[in-house]
């Protein structure tokens, strides 16, 4: 296919006329394993496209410090780790991304110098997370290269503003947010900031600013083509955004009969309802696993169990500007 707009950067996939098939996750913070099954699953499930809709990176780090017998000892998942050679300490660090953590190796002088300065301390955690991105974009352009398989990966809310630049950085696997990409019949708009937060992460935004943030890019897509609208963030209301209501301490409102209330973003959904888009894309809710929908778009949510090392996704199979199929899976 050729597109109109030389400016729109036009990812191929799929041979067949007028069809077009995703396989869409969101919101593996970090798991080693979830990520290489995404890599791997554009070929064991026939899609044409992989796409990744945010929050890639972990939320927490694990010490593992050096002993003066030369072992590493790590608090990990509420116990204590021991590793006495390469082999053990390898396999322990393993374990650690595969829950989405990421291992570093310390001294105990060193922590206590991260407590004393808190700005080395970040520009070192910094360093270990953009390491980590790095070589999953150079496996995924290893993997994928000469596949046919497009591959987007964007950051989410929860993702530093570095995640974006070392995703961007990609030959093969491509950060789609803030411009227009193409995939096949479709062109796809993609962002990845959310609404406010109570857990104040760094890409947050109040809902008149997102709402004009993602129609200045709605601006930038060709009129009459149909679109996806790839937002981390799911229109409110649409249960697909229903999450534990809390405190403004973090607490669990009727502890663990906790009520469901919806979280989503007011300013998706007046986008979505506006522009009626084939497909909204979203994540952010690991609890919300499901479809919405609002006028002639269909939103889904694949929800997420990260921490389980299982990969919860979606595939969607388009044909004609319309979706034709729909099955959520997990592996």
């Amino acid at each position: 296919m050729i597109s109109s707009r030389p400016d729109m950067p036009r990812l191929k996939g799929g041979a067949r006329p007028g069809r077009y098939s995703i396989f869409y996750v969101a919101d593996i913070h970090g798991s080693e394993k979830c990520f290489r099954k995404f890599i791997n699953a554009g070929k064991f499930y026939g899609v044409d496209a992989l796409i990744l809709g945010g929050d890639v990176t972990g939320k927490a780090f694990v010490p593992l410090v050096r002993l003066d017998d030369g072992a590493y000892e790590a608090r990990f998942i509420g116990r204590t780790e021991f590793a006495r050679n390469d082999d053990e300490l390898a396999r322990l660090e393993s374990q650690i991304r595969f829950n989405g953590f990421y291992p570093f190796r310390t001294t105990t002088t060193e922590l206590e110098d991260f407590a004393a300065r808190p700005q080395r301390r970040e520009a070192h955690f910094e360093k270990v997370i953009g390491d980590s991105v790095r070589a999953w974009v150079a496996l995924a352009d290893e993997r994928l290269d000469g596949s046919g398989i497009a591959c987007l990966v964007m950051p989410g809310n929860d993702d530093g503003s570095f995640v974006g630049e070392i995703l961007s950085g990609g030959r093969v696997l491509q950060n789609p947010e803030g411009r227009p990409i193409e995939l096949g019949p479709f062109q796809v708009l993609s962002y990845g900031w959310s609404n406010i937060t109570p857990w104040h992460s760094p890409r947050e935004l109040p809902e008149s600013e997102l709402e004009a943030r993602i129609s200045a890019l709605v601006a930038d897509l060709e009129p009459g083509r149909p679109a996806i609208y790839n937002l981390h963030v799911p229109p409110y209301g649409t249960r697909i955004d229903d999450a534990p209501e809390i405190r403004a301490d973090l607490s669990l409102v009727g502890g663990s009969s906790a009520r469901m209330v919806p979280v989503g973003s007011t300013a998706v959904r007046r986008v979505i309802e506006r522009d009626g888009p084939v497909l909204g894309l979203h994540g952010h809710i690991h609890e919300s696993r499901g479809s919405a929908r609002l006028g002639p778009t269909l939103c889904l949510n694949p929800g997420s169990d990260y921490n389980s090392g299982i990969l919860k996704g979606v595939i969607v199979r388009l044909q004609g500007g319309a979706v034709e199929d729909v099955q959520f899976v997990a592996a």
